[in-house]
């Protein structure tokens, strides 16, 4: 299959399916924590597909493999803050999220080694 634009790539759909479960889940999230843990966890998933969509969008793989590396980045940011939701008693389940960011994390790591190839 060939490529034409981010939107192709399923980790990047993925990404995007992502973003739309931690916005549902942050709903439940208490209001004072509107502008802080509840925005930086829906920032931090936004910016997973938005890089990979930047990256796919500039000259040439090294630069792709960059902005791959900083999707990694969020994503690990984004376990780090579901873990501490959970810890906070925010939420009782996310493992949907955990296996979600487990696959995404996978993907990311395959498309780069094939990158780099």
């Amino acid at each position: 299959m060939e490529v034409k634009s981010h939107k192709d790539l399923k980790v990047w759909k993925e990404s995007m399916e992502l973003v739309i479960i931690i916005y549902a889940a942050t709903k439940e999230f208490p209001k004072y924590e509107l502008y802080g843990l509840t925005s930086q966890i829906r920032r931090a998933s936004i910016t997973i597909p938005s890089n990979i969509a930047e990256g796919a969008g500039r000259n040439g793989s090294k630069e792709f493999i960059r902005f791959l590396y900083i999707a990694l980045g969020s994503l690990s940011e984004l376990e780090t803050q579901i873990e501490i939701a959970l810890k906070l008693n925010y939420v009782k389940n996310l493992d949907d999220v955990i296996l979600k960011i487990t696959y995404i994390r996978r993907m990311l790591s395959k498309l780069i080694r094939s990158l780099k190839q």
